[in-house]
């Protein structure tokens, strides 16, 4: 089932009497269940159209269907409703708080949905716990290893259960080991879960585990193609 469906997107920017065209009339679907990559060159699109995807960027136009909702015809207050409750985020940057343990993290997004925080903390452990993080859940960030730091914030995202989860080049500031890590279990997300995981990456080795990859160039997608997914024991 498709629950992302873009069409005809198109964005640019100015400076002074340039234009620069990135998105040039790009329309797509993805399918939940699925890890989805985006990928190409640098200055390709890539990032602005996992943006504009995620309802945190607004197109110069097209229009962008997000579980049968229509992101930028809703107001502000709609748009945010709408990722608190249905989308994850994970970055490249970790975007952790100093102060908070591993489990304090993850309970974080629950306050802000109104959950209770003895319900919020037995989430946010099953959630720790769906990422080999359990024995990890008391420390702070400065106490984790960069593996361990992203699969937090992959717990955060996932303790809300969303819909749609969106990585932007979460095995970038990786080693191998923890990349591949963070790689497996972003696919073990959209085929446990059925979420529908779309991704930004330039690793490549996340071409061989994505199901299917979309390539970038020059704003649009010059390729799509379905890869052959390795199985859930691969490395």
């Amino acid at each position: 089932m498709s629950t992302l469906i873009a069409n005809d997107l198109r964005m640019g920017y100015t400076s002074g009497k340039l234009r620069a065209e990135v998105l040039r009339g790009l329309s797509l679907t993805v399918d939940a269940g699925q890890l989805t990559l985006i990928a190409g060159p640098s200055g390709c699109g890539k990032s602005t159209l996992l943006s504009i995807l995620s309802g945190l960027q607004r197109p110069d136009k097209g229009s962008v269907m997000a579980l049968s909702e229509d992101l930028w015809r809703s107001n502000r207050r709609s748009l945010d409703h709408f990722r608190l409750r249905h989308t994850g985020f994970v970055f490249q940057g970790f975007n952790l708080f100093p102060a908070l343990t591993a489990l304090e993290q993850v309970m974080l997004p629950l306050g802000y949905m109104g959950v209770g925080d003895r319900a919020a903390r037995e989430r946010a452990r099953v959630a720790l716990d769906e990422v080999g993080l359990t024995p990890r859940a008391h420390l702070l960030p400065a106490e984790l290893s960069g593996g361990e730091k992203q699969r937090v914030a992959i717990a955060r995202a996932l303790v809300k259960h969303p819909q749609l989860l969106f990585a932007d080049e979460p095995t970038s500031a990786l080693d191998a080991a923890n990349g591949q890590i963070v790689i497996d279990t972003l696919r073990r997300i959209a085929h446990e879960h059925g979420t529908t995981v779309l991704c930004v990456s330039h690793d490549p080795r996340l071409v061989t585990h994505a199901d299917r990859v979309l390539e970038m160039e020059d704003g649009v997608i010059w390729n799509d193609r379905r890869a052959e997914p390795k199985s859930e024991n691969a490395s």
